[in-house]
């Protein structure tokens, strides 16, 4: 049913308050913040409210929840930090499914194209949450915590962010001191071409293997790469994290595909084992975004405003984690980095990851 809106004669009271608005005199209330403005009820109105009361709602709609579902590629993330959070706000369950992250953006596209929504925060590399971007799978939110970083590591909508940097690490050199004195490990990529290395060597064969292919055939040439894989180089089926594993336990003596975080975390532990960038290194970013089928909104928003908190990172930091955030102090890591995501468009990295990981099939793992 339609209805016409008619107007009718100014009465006297009308006239005297538009008299005292011209005038100056008399103020009305901001759309969306005055008393009587109600509460955000869709998940877009919730993940943009930027009210005084907003951390109330989002603490009382978590106690309602009482849970937040977090999907991430990071072992620290997932251990942690999370349990940081559960700590801080003990009303809300935290449980986590961590993996590679393809794996983790496979999951999410077939969970979407079921109609299952589980996932309340993602958490992964740039080019992943990209393409969950690109696919129309994420929410535009705002926190308060925006403020703290910089434009270049957010990528923002019209009122909020879409994803945004959380943690920085590095994948290079990691190997097993008792097998392997500091003095006589690698110092340099082309170092691990001595012969004393042949069989000794391991690889991820997931993304993070993927990406030092590309990182080596961008810096050392293809002849490098064909020559590595004379050195009988073991491709591991497993994470970087359980990579690092294998070398703390002594099964892999030195592994080029190993991260910072894993080695500090293991030497916390008592583990015989070091960190060395060979230059340069590849840097890995960690960004995260809000579900747009969030099943847990609240509980949702109040993990990303922690994780990306001064607090929040300082926990990261204590896994060797290094942080975006502009207002706090970094680990500091003088050494030359290799930015591979940042170097190129969203397709051109998928083109380019292709051929990586042809590369290392046919040098590393057809070949033995």
């Amino acid at each position: 049913m339609l209805y016409r809106v008619t107007q009718s004669k100014p009465s006297l009271i009308s006239a005297a308050v538009g008299f005292l608005l011209t005038a100056g005199l008399l103020s009305l209330p901001a759309p969306g913040y005055g008393a009587a403005a109600s509460k955000p009820k869709t998940v877009a109105e919730i993940a943009l409210y930027q009210g005084p009361d907003r951390e109330q709602l989002l603490i009382e709609g978590a106690k309602k929840e009482g849970g937040v579902t977090f999907y991430t590629s990071n072992t620290w993330m997932a251990g942690a930090v999370a349990q940081a959070f559960e700590k801080k706000y003990p009303f809300v369950k935290v449980l986590v499914w961590r993996s590679d992250s393809k794996d983790l953006l496979k999951r999410v596209m077939e969970e979407y194209a079921a109609g299952r929504f589980i996932a309340d925060v993602l958490e992964t590399s740039p080019e992943y949450i990209a393409l969950l971007h690109r696919d129309g799978l994420l929410q535009e939110h705002y926190s308060p915590e925006m403020a703290f970083y910089d434009d270049d590591v957010k990528t923002k909508g019209k009122n909020g962010v879409l994803y945004w940097a959380n943690r920085e690490i590095y994948i290079s050199l990691g190997f097993n001191t008792k097998l392997i004195p500091p003095a006589d490990a690698p110092k340099s990529l082309k170092d691990l071409l001595d012969p004393k290395w042949k069989g000794k060597m391991s690889i991820a064969g997931t993304t993070t293997g993927v990406q030092w292919i590309g990182n080596s055939l961008e810096v050392m040439g293809r002849e490098y790469l064909e020559k590595m894989g004379q050195q009988e180089v073991s491709v591991q089926n497993v994470s970087g994290a359980a990579l690092a594993g294998l070398v703390a336990t002594g099964e892999v003596p030195l592994s080029p595909t190993i991260f910072d975080s894993n080695i500090s975390t293991a030497k916390q532990k008592g583990s015989p084992v070091e960190w060395r960038p060979l230059e340069p290194v590849i840097a890995s970013v960690g960004q995260s975004g809000l579900p747009k089928q969030v099943p847990h909104p609240h509980a949702a928003l109040l993990f990303l405003d922690y994780i990306h908190s001064k607090e929040g990172q300082q926990v990261a930091m204590k896994g060797g984690l290094s942080s975006p955030r502009n207002d706090i102090g970094s680990l500091e890591r003088k050494f030359k980095k290799s930015y591979l995501e940042a170097k190129y468009s969203l397709e051109e990295y998928e083109k380019k990851f292709t051929e990586w990981e042809t590369l290392m099939r046919k040098l590393f793992i057809r070949r033995r």
